[in-house]
Formats: C-alpha cells, structure tokens, sequence
C-alpha cells in the first residue's frame, strides 16, 4: 500500500480517536469550539504569512530574482492551510508547523535541496528533483560560452572596412 493511501486510511482513524479521547475529558461542544478555534487561528495566520511570502516573492521578481524559496513557502503555506481547515489535533499540529515561519523555512530548505535547477532555454526553467535530466549537458552553462572577436568578410576576401576604404 502507498504511503498516501496509509495515511488517508490511519490519519481519519487516529483523528478520532483523539477527538473522542479530549471530548470525554473537556466535553463535546468544548472540543467542537478548539477546533474552530483552531481554525480560524490558522486561517489568520494563513492570511498573515501568505501576504508577507507573496511580498518577498514580488520583491524578487522585481529585482531580476528566482522566488524559488517563496514558491516552496507558498506550497507549504497551501499545505498548512489545508491541514487547518480538517478537523483534528493532529492535522492541526502539522498544520501550525507549516505555518509558523521557523518551521517553514526548514522545510523549504528541505525541499529546495531536493531540486536541481538545470538551467534555462529559450526562456523556460528546467528543473528536475534530485539528479540531471540532461545528463550534464545541461543548457545555459557558463562553460559554453565562447568569447572572441570576429570581421565580417565579403566574397573575395576582403574585410568590409576595407570596402569602405576603397569606396571613399
């Protein structure tokens, strides 16, 4: 079995477990309002550093940068929201580490080490998640690039400044 189809099939189970097990001590309508109040604290929280990583990531566009962390923060902000808004202690604790900005910036580093960005061609990024799609011959490198000087020549051989010459 996948890891994700485990986790949709345990994840609900312990959920309510847990929900069953705070219920009795502090009682069911106490229980449905930590929830809630769990989640609107995410929700605001979502909104608040949502802002702040969509800033950061206009910041570096604006200056000619890849937002590649802002992206992986973005994702993992979408992530802790949604985890929020499921009920359950358990989704909501994972849900407040995607959210909080330590947390967060770990697990972009994370993910960000995974990814290989390979380079660019004709405008488009290539990446690819832990090795080299292109097998090392990777586009844009700073090894391709060949710097010299060059005369345009015309037919018979003579450089065109010369034509000019001749012609004045």
């Amino acid at each position: 079995m996948g890891v994700f189809l485990s986790l949709f099939i345990i994840m609900p189970i312990v959920e309510m477990a847990i929900l069953i097990k705070v219920g009795g001590i502090i009682g069911a309508l106490n229980t449905i309002g930590l929830v809630l109040l769990t989640a609107v604290i995410g929700a605001w929280l979502l909104r608040q550093q949502g802002l702040a990583t969509l800033l950061k990531a206009n910041q570096r566009v604006q200056s000619g940068e890849l937002p590649a962390r802002e992206v992986a923060e973005g994702l993992i902000l979408a992530v802790g929201g949604a985890l929020l808004l499921t009920p359950g202690f358990v989704t909501d604790t994972v849900g407040f580490l995607c959210l909080l900005p330590g947390s967060r910036h770990w697990l972009a580093n994370q993910a960000l080490k995974r990814l290989v960005v390979s380079g660019t061609q004709a405008g488009g990024m290539y990446f690819s998640a832990g090795s080299d799609p292109f097998g090392g011959m990777r586009p844009g490198r700073d090894d391709d690039i060949i710097e010299g000087e060059y005369r345009r020549r015309d037919r018979e051989h003579r450089t065109i400044d010369q034509d000019r010459i001749d012609r004045d």
